[in-house]
């Protein structure tokens, strides 16, 4: 695998699931972990269902998108529990999916916090997003290239911390948008 594989990193910025309706998506395009290239943006609905279908239209209608090879998300949903169907992100744009996650997700806690809410059909786009594996000290999920690809586009893009270079630099990039300066960990 080239070491400058062209890979998107997925995050959202900071929202106040109170008050604000919309949460700020950010896309970074780069070249391994060495190169941003572009950076793309969206918004989607605080714990609604539009975040596979605003993402999957940010990526293909991208100058970028013939160049991208993976989609890095940090977790599997966006603005609270806007929950991203990634097998149908990766139908959509026919573009591998991995998922980056720092802890293992506490599933039984946010099935009950679905059910708690009203949002029981989200549990299926949770449960189908694929078995999690453990890398060193962090936790990913896949669709649409193996488990030894994934660990490569992993290592490849994560140059100054654990987290891929396009998941750190989308965090950095949305929280200082919306918060007027970047802080924490990706």
């Amino acid at each position: 695998m080239k070491k400058e594989i062209r890979v998107l990193g997925i995050d959202d910025g900071p929202f106040d699931k109170f008050n604000d309706s919309e949460a700020l998506v950010v896309g970074t395009v780069y070249r391994g972990g060495s190169f941003i290239d572009g950076v793309l943006s969206c918004k989607v609905k605080v714990d609604g269902n539009d975040s596979t279908e605003k993402i999957a239209v940010m990526v293909n209608n991208s100058k970028f998108r013939p160049q991208i090879q993976a989609i890095l998300l940090d977790g599997v949903a966006v603005a609270g529990f806007n929950v991203i169907d990634v097998k149908e992100l990766n139908e959509k744009t026919d573009i591998p999916v991995i998922i980056v996650m720092r802890n293992y997700p506490e599933i039984e806690k946010m099935k009950d916090a679905l059910v708690n809410l009203g949002y029981k059909e989200k549990l299926r786009l949770i449960e189908s997003a694929g078995e999690i594996h453990k890398l060193d000290e962090i936790f990913i999920q896949y669709i649409g290239l193996s488990l030894k690809e994934a660990e490569e586009i992993i290592d490849i893009t994560s140059t100054h911390s654990l987290i891929p270079e396009p998941l750190r630099v989308a965090h950095l990039i949305a929280r200082g948008v919306i918060s007027g300066e970047s802080k924490g960990k990706a």
